[in-house]
């Protein structure tokens, strides 16, 4: 035998009660066997497969983990899953502690809260699932995806987050689950977790696109589906990996899925329509019955949770579909990805003049803007329009930032305006209060240091503006062009534009009453905003970003 093939060393199974955390009720959980014993060669274990991880041999890790079909109850999942999620982790590794730190801070203790934890905005009540958790184990799986929500800002739509979160927590605890959910929300080379709603359609479009090309059950599903359509059925393509497969299917799958990445459930879900295709042909089938009664996606659910199939020959399935590489499935998934944001954002590589001959946005700046907005009516439209500078408006809004989209991080907003002007921040409170800035210079020139080396405190010109569209409309010009442009006669304090860093931004100051001031404050993960309006001040979260796309891209308004 040659010395650079691996012994191969058959594992002594624990008995069921001992192989999972005590989080976990094992005793709804099945055991499958594949193969009758001596069929196969010995599964191989964590030693055998480390040097594999540690020498960065990929394909021949990502071969063994394909072929060794490890039971339910194998305790190499213990070690060989936080190995594989630590392939994927960006920048430094945690420190011993951090994650307690975390819940800390988060929760003020680390002993889990009695009441319910209040999950993130971006997952799903109705896919919680928690598996064979036990109560405590929900309640730790609760308290893990909340600290990743709160460590991780950008996170704006992840439904797939929390069952995967769930089903590490079978096989190793808390902190370890944090770490491994760590690395795949912060991989960069492949994508595990979809993290916005954009990205999340684009999945399910690629799935719909391949599966056209790599699978003839596509053609099936889609006159199956009928009225419905086939977008409905590929929508949900994730739970029938997630929420429909047996357990025993779901880990083996996992087992893959933590190497490999996100093809491996993009492979495993044509694997399903190829399935299904195969046990649907005919009409004499009960699973043909099922489809024409109860509907294609009722029937696909209850194929997946009554698998015919075991997990070896579901994966056999899905890795034996021909010319399905990962530069493929990349490409699909680019231009899908593409074509959505090309519908949500309208840019144009040539100047368009947006300003009609009486003053007002054309009906296509209205529909581009209205595109991206959220907040703006067609009359309060009309106002902001007329109060921008003339040049401005020929140009047409591009969406740079929404919190929507990307998150409420301070150092993702910067990254992705600084280098933009003009913007327009836009705000909306919850109490459907409207205000905002119109901002003349690049947010980068808060990089900018004077002669003597110190960093300038406030930037920008006497274009910026303040203004406030409900429950009042107005606006708040620089008080400089309110005293005949006479700069000598402005107090210095009056003069104060724009100033920002990493924790702040501040839009106006000084003491006139015809002067108002917006600021950005809070930590660089949670930036809140406030207008000083006279008497009342409005409070709201940052929530969009608007530019203008010209020749040169450098006129645009923001929105937020």
């Amino acid at each position: 035998m040659p010395s650079v093939m691996l012994s191969a060393v058959l594992e002594e199974e624990p008995d069921l009660y001992e192989a999972f955390p005590p989080h976990v009720d094992p005793s709804g959980i099945t055991i499958l066997t594949d193969s009758p014993p001596g069929k196969k060669a010995p599964l191989k274990n964590f030693e055998e497969i480390q040097p594999l991880i540690q020498q960065g041999r990929k394909r021949e890790l990502k071969l063994i983990i394909r072929e060794n079909s490890w039971p339910i109850n194998s305790p190499v999942r213990a070690s060989l899953w936080p190995a594989l999620c630590r392939q994927h982790q960006h920048g430094k590794s945690m420190l011993d502690g951090f994650y307690w730190d975390m819940v800390t801070q988060v929760f003020g203790t680390v002993e889990l809260p009695d009441k319910p934890i209040m999950l993130p905005p971006f997952v799903e009540a109705t896919h919680c699932l928690g598996y064979h958790l036990t109560r405590k184990g929900r309640a730790v799986a609760d308290r893990v995806v909340s600290v990743l929500g709160y460590a991780c800002p950008d996170i704006t739509y992840s439904p797939s987050l929390y069952p995967i979160t769930a089903a590490l927590l079978h096989f190793m605890p808390e902190e370890e689950c944090y770490h491994c959910m760590a690395s795949l929300v912060a991989s960069k080379e492949k994508m595990f977790i979809t993290q916005t709603k954009l990205l999340n359609e684009v999945t399910w479009k690629t799935v719909m696109q391949i599966a056209k090309k790599h699978a003839s059950a596509a053609q099936h599903l889609s006159r199956l589906s009928g009225a419905i359509g086939p977008e409905r059925i590929y929508a949900d393509w994730q739970w029938w990996i997630l929420a429909a497969l047996p357990f025993p299917h779901l880990v083996r799958v996992l087992d893959c899925f933590f190497h490999e990445g996100i093809k491996v459930f993009y492979r495993v879900a044509l694997a399903i329509l190829i399935l299904f295709h195969k046990h649907t042909t005919n009409q004499n089938s009960e699973w043909y019955a099922e489809a024409t009664k109860n509907g294609v996606d009722h029937a696909i659910d209850k194929f997946c949770r009554n698998m015919p199939v075991s997990p070896t020959k579901l994966l056999r399935t899905a890795f034996t579909i021909r010319a399905l590489s990962s530069q493929y499935i990349s490409r699909v998934f680019i231009k899908t990805e593409m074509t959505l944001k090309s519908k949500q954002v309208i840019t144009g590589s040539r100047l368009v003049r947006s300003r009609s001959s009486d003053n007002l946005p054309t009906s296509q700046s209205q529909v581009n803007i209205q595109m991206m907005s959220h907040t703006l009516t067609i009359r309060e439209l009309f106002t902001l329009w007329s109060w921008l500078p003339v040049r401005i408006t020929m140009y047409q809004p591009v969406l740079l930032y929404t919190t929507e989209e990307h998150g409420c991080s301070l150092t993702t907003f910067y990254v992705r305006v600084e280098h933009h002007e003009p913007t327009l921040l836009m705000i909306k409170t919850c109490n459907n209060e409207v205000f905002g800035a119109y901002c003349s210079t690049r947010w980068f020139e808060r990089n900018q240091k004077d002669e003597r080396g110190n960093r300038q405190a406030y930037f920008g010109t006497g274009e910026t503006f303040l203004f406030s569209l409900q429950p009042t409309r107005a606006k708040y010009p620089w008080v400089g062009c309110l005293e005949d442009n006479q700069e000598d006669k402005t107090p210095h304090a009056n003069s104060l534009f724009m100033a920002a860093d990493n924790t702040m931004i501040t839009i106006g100051g000084g003491y006139v009453p015809l002067h108002r001031m917006l600021c950005v404050c809070g930590s660089r993960n949670e930036p809140v905003l406030s207008m000083c309006l006279s008497r009342t001040t409005l409070t709201g979260r940052l929530t969009e970003l608007v530019r203008f796309a010209g020749t040169a891209k450098r006129y645009g308004w923001t929105r937020t």
